[in-house]
């Protein structure tokens, strides 16, 4: 058994957004050398999300709008009263996943045909990491 670990640096141009980091998994997952095995993805921030879907704007589109339907930004959340201003974040990264684990058959990403890995960021426009750990067999 074998296990590699490595980080993503994130840094977000807007507060809200999501990013395709699916080919990023894949070079980890080639680097790693693991061959049939699991790899686990998860933002190391807790006003972030891992998710899987398809790549396709409108869906992404229609995921941000409903995660703002089901966790408004607004000012009267009460972690507000902490002197924070990201209450909503906190809400929309439970609504989606914290963390994903993926399947590796003959050292690559085992995934569906419209299966795709996302960063989903909710308060961003700094610096954050995102760890992808592998563990099988080389």
């Amino acid at each position: 058994m074998k296990a590699h670990t490595e980080y993503l640096h994130m840094h977000t141009e807007q507060r809200r957004e999501v990013v395709h980091i699916t080919p990023l998994v894949e070079q980890v997952v080639r680097r790693s050398g693991i061959q049939d095995g699991l790899c686990f993805v998860s933002p190391m921030h807790i006003t972030a999300a891992i998710y899987v879907n398809d790549l396709e704007d409108g869906l992404i589109e229609d995921i941000m709008e409903w995660l703002e339907k089901l966790a408004p930004a607004r000012a009267d959340y009460k972690h507000h009263q902490t002197g924070e201003d990201n209450g909503d974040a906190h809400l929309k990264s439970l609504l989606l996943h914290h963390e994903t684990t993926l399947p590796i058959t003959a050292g690559k990403l085992d995934l569906g045909t419209w299966q795709r890995v996302f960063y989903a960021e909710f308060d961003g426009q700094r610096h954050k990491r995102v760890i992808v750990k592998t563990l099988g067999i080389p």
